[in-house]
């Protein structure tokens, strides 16, 4: 069996696509379309839907391209050899980017120490382009800060819970308090991320819920900067804990909850249950998997 056309098969399924495939290989759409009909030849299997033109595995295609993966991932392992320096290549990591500090910044030497070889590209963006990336293959892995996603095409590899709470400076009035009123709250001059992104879009989604909204004073896309300028008293803010724990133990900060405002937050680890995991994705997604940041 040739490996070359294990490999067309593998970037055929993940991409969905035989130009798209052929793109990535390097060869003619022409010899991406004999190498599946050789390989469905060999295995006597129709690995693929052709209906106009979209492409999508057969249920026979799903259990091969489970086969492929791991044949051509013991073969990466055999090439390497005993010698080998541990996992390497390029790794496409599309996230949420209030996630960057404490899953990249923070862990980046960590990550270079345990894996020398494996180069990182990042990419930030909001829930939809996330996926947007994920389904088309332009990124291997998402880390997602957004409502609990549930859905069968995506292998959830982590999540955990975070907590998110109205935050404002240790001088301002409502510092004293633990709880305010929506009536309240909108009083108030807000500084927020951009409108549509993750959490943001969750605190729209309740507000609306109540029929009112809140046109912030400030959008900015960086938590870790609006929690900066909260200290300083220029507005409140909703941010995740962790982007605010150091200062709200410093004192700098006071967090306080809107009882008609409950939002429910989750980190999330995903990829697509079409990917092949390749030994340096599988370390990837070991390392951030360790990663604990509520």
């Amino acid at each position: 069996m040739d490996l070359r056309n294990l490999n067309t098969f593998i970037q055929v399924a993940e991409l969905n696509s035989f130009t798209r495939a052929a793109e990535k290989l390097g060869y003619s759409q022409p010899t991406v379309s004999f190498q599946i009909k050789q390989l469905e030849e060999e295995l006597g299997i129709q690995l693929f839907e052709r209906v106009g033109h979209t492409v999508s595995l057969t249920e026979e295609g799903r259990t091969a391209l489970s086969h492929a993966q791991r044949i051509c991932r013991l073969s990466d392992e055999m090439l390497r050899g005993p010698a080998a320096k541990g996992p390497e290549g390029v790794i496409r990591l599309a996230m949420a980017d209030s996630l960057c500090t404490p899953l990249v910044v923070k862990e980046f030497s960590r990550l270079r120490t345990l894996y020398p070889h494996i180069i990182l590209q990042v990419t930030t963006a909001g829930t939809n382009e996330l996926f947007r990336l994920l389904d088309h293959n332009e990124a291997d892995l998402v880390c997602t800060l957004d409502n609990h996603i549930y859905n069968a095409t995506y292998v959830i590899s982590n999540e955990e819970k975070v907590g998110v709470h109205f935050v404002c400076a240790a001088g301002h009035p409502l510092a004293s308090v633990e709880q305010v009123s929506l009536q309240h709250l909108l009083q108030e001059p807000f500084l927020l991320t951009e409108k549509g992104m993750s959490y943001r879009r969750l605190l729209d989604e309740h507000l609306a819920r109540h029929s009112v909204e809140i046109d912030p004073v400030l959008e900015l896309g960086n938590a870790d900067l609006l929690c900066r300028l909260v200290q300083q008293n220029m507005g409140i803010s909703f941010l995740p804990d962790y982007v605010t724990e150091a200062a709200t133990a410093r004192g700098d900060l006071h967090r306080f909850s809107v009882p008609e405002l409950e939002v429910e937050l989750w980190k999330q680890i995903l990829y697509h249950r079409s990917k092949w995991l390749s030994a340096p994705l599988q370390a990837v997604i070991g390392f951030l998997s360790t990663i604990k940041i509520a």
